[in-house]
């Protein structure tokens, strides 16, 4: 008789191996190759991938990454690896980690679980808002993996986690010793990844789901409609994204009279390059250089004690 053997599978995004052009240029082709998150047709796009973006913009990112890197490693590499060692020291089954791009891959991670004998695989991609070009992608790169499998196990998908319970206890607690230490602030704002504006006029629900942590998050610290707001960061290309944008936000805010104000990004499990380097460094910069005068970021929720838990719950709500 097949006896039933759970396992979890965390994956995130990834990131460069080094802080080098070589490493990054590596990460970049892989990641932007991925046709869930440049769509452009392969004709056009392959010409303007290797012969512009990866030359020009591999070395200026390698230079953010130097910024950021920790001692030992990746800030998104090292927070998530210890996502993983705390999971697992909550659970009685195996935990492996894997990437979408670079390392440790999502087929390293899915062959260690086969290995231990996992029939029953729950995959908790670390996005807590569904969008087609993260969660969607990470249904493609399993679907690659097991191709070459004989036998497959069965899977749990867990599509997002945008309001659950335990997820929003986790981000108020986070809200709430931010405002402890540096004080309440004029404006709390929540910046979201974006996406093209294209891909949620095509479906992609990822604004809806940025909206419903927005509320959620809202109602549970109290707080009045004019005293949060969601804005998105990150764009890439010219064509339109996710409104309001984040730079543009902050820099207009000073003019309007709000002179104190923390951002945290919800839509990251761990922090990284877009939180790290993008936030807490760039758009300080431009929110003080328009005349505000406190900025704090709020990390994100990395090891906190209060993630594990909710990732505790959502293998739990899974395991069948």
């Amino acid at each position: 008789m097949r006896q039933d053997k759970p396992g979890v599978l965390l994956v995130n995004l990834g990131t460069p191996d080094a802080p080098t052009s070589s490493a990054v240029k590596r990460y970049l082709k892989q990641f932007l190759s991925d046709r869930r998150v440049v769509d452009t047709p392969c004709w056009l796009w392959w010409p303007i991938l290797n012969g512009i973006v990866l030359p020009f913009r591999s070395p200026r990112v390698a230079k953010l990454y130097a910024s950021v890197w920790m001692e030992q490693g990746s800030p998104l590499l090292v927070y998530s690896q210890r996502q993983r060692d705390a999971l697992a020291a909550r659970l009685d089954m195996p935990v492996a980690l894997g990437m979408s791009y670079g390392n440790p891959s999502l087929k390293s991670a899915v062959d260690s679980l086969m290995q231990q004998g996992v029939t029953r695989l729950i995959v908790l991609p670390l996005y807590p808002q569904f969008s087609c070009s993260t969660v969607a992608s990470v249904w493609d790169g399993l679907s690659q993996v097991f191709a070459g499998y004989r036998s497959l196990p069965d899977v749990a998908f867990i599509r997002d986690y945008a309001e659950h319970p335990a997820y929003i206890a986790a981000l108020k607690a986070s809200v709430e010793q931010s405002f402890a230490t540096h004080g309440k602030p004029d404006l709390l704002v929540m910046s979201f990844h974006g996406i093209p504006q294209r891909f949620a006029n095509e479906g992609d629900d990822y604004p809806q789901r940025c909206q419903d942590t927005f509320a959620a998050l809202t109602a549970a610290l109290g707080l009045q409609p004019d005293e949060a707001m969601m804005t998105f960061q990150s764009r890439f290309g010219r064509e339109p994204w996710l409104q309001p944008y984040t730079d543009e936000t902050l820099q207009g805010l000073p003019a309007k009279g709000v002179k104190h104000i923390q951002v945290m990004s919800p839509g990251f499990a761990a922090d990284c390059l877009e939180t790290l380097e993008e936030i807490s460094e760039q758009n300080r910069e431009f929110f003080l250089h328009a005349g505000g005068e406190k900025f704090s970021y709020i990390p994100a929720l990395n090891d906190d004690a209060l993630h594990i838990e909710m990732m505790v719950q959502l293998v739990n709500q899974h395991r069948g």
